[in-house]
């Protein structure tokens, strides 16, 4: 068995989760070993089925539903996302940009960071440098415009520096 799951298995998990509300503090409850476990399973594959998840653990499905609802609802997994081959979406080049910004201005910088497409990415850092972003690009020129015409035109930005990616280890 290579470790996939038959899309009739499948099922979505947020369909059978309450969403948290925003702002609302709940008390979590310390993880055990079954938690590590379906938190890894799901970091694994986030389309496990409540009945493939369960046959993993292994425990029972009523179990698993109730234990992911309640890692939802306290806020330790936070959501479910799929990962993309850049480059079979056109993002041919991708690059670590390092930059240096006035520290005042996170907040601002956050917004408007998250307004540029090609920024996958953001840390806010200690050290050399303040913020730390995964850009992917459509090529070089792309990534090139994307520095010098978009990031370094935000107010704030004192400096930049684009470390170039040659190959992902994830991907």
């Amino acid at each position: 068995m290579n470790g996939r799951v038959a899309p009739s298995e499948r099922s979505d998990w947020l369909a059978h989760c309450h969403v948290r509300t925003p702002g609302v503090r709940r008390l979590e409850t310390p993880l055990d070993e079954i938690d590590r476990q379906i938190i890894r399973e799901l970091e694994a594959d986030g389309r496990l089925s409540g009945r493939a998840l369960a046959e993993r653990v292994p425990i029972s499905r009523a179990n698993a539903y109730a234990r992911v609802e309640r890692l939802v609802a306290d806020g330790v997994i936070t959501g479910f996302t799929v990962r993309v081959d850049p480059v079979k979406v056109g993002q041919t080049t991708s690059a670590y940009v390092a930059m240096t910004v006035r520290q005042h201005n996170w907040r601002d910088l956050q917004e408007r960071l998250r307004a540029i497409p090609e920024v996958r990415h953001m840390a806010l850092m200690g050290g050399e440098f303040d913020v730390m972003l995964l850009v992917r690009a459509a090529g070089n020129d792309a990534l090139r415009r994307v520095v010098l015409e978009q990031l370094q035109a935000i107010p704030g930005v004192l400096a930049t520096r684009t470390f170039l990616i040659f190959e992902d280890a994830d991907n």
